[in-house]
């Protein structure tokens, strides 16, 4: 009987040790979430205070952050033209919205995804043991890579940097 419970007492032990991180799909807190915060550029003294403009209320200021200029720069390109198109990806742009383009893609796939993981989770709140949320919501949509190369395999498809059979 005592090595029975040693064992369950290891078990659970190890078990506790487990670091799900951001596979880990509910908020358990109610603090602030750390990717909202926004960091500001840093703040510099200008040579000439009289050239400053005049505060307007509601209006941006230079350490607020320009996402789309700063990818820009990063990528080597000039943050003047970042809004716009260059004319020579105009066949780019024209090919990926061919069939349409939906300009709020992000909120419905943000609210499918949640509705998704609702639905997956009904009577799943009452478990004996943790389990990885994650694997649990989206387990019919993994892929099994041995069986998907086997696949392209028999339809003739070259796979040089899978393994040999």
């Amino acid at each position: 009987m005592s090595r029975i419970l040693a064992l369950i007492l290891i078990t659970a032990s190890v078990g506790a040790c487990a670091n799900t991180g951001l596979r880990d799909l509910r908020s358990n807190t109610r603090g602030p979430d750390e990717f909202i915060i926004e960091p500001k550029a840093p703040l510099q003294t200008p040579d000439d205070l009289t050239s400053l403009p005049a505060p307007t209320p509601g209006q941006g200021n230079l350490t607020d952050n320009d996402p789309l200029s700063d990818v820009v720069v990063a990528l080597g390109g000039r943050p003047s033209n970042a809004t716009a198109v260059p004319a020579t990806d105009g066949a780019l742009v024209t090919a990926a919205s061919r069939f349409g383009v939906t300009p709020n893609i992000r909120q419905n796939l943000a609210e499918e995804d949640a509705d998704f993981r609702r639905r997956q989770s009904r009577f799943t709140q009452y478990r004996l043991f943790r389990e990885d949320r994650y694997l649990q919501a989206y387990r019919r949509q993994a892929l099994d890579a041995s069986d998907v190369a086997e696949r392209w395999r028999r339809a003739g498809a070259r796979t040089p940097s899978y393994p040999p059979n």
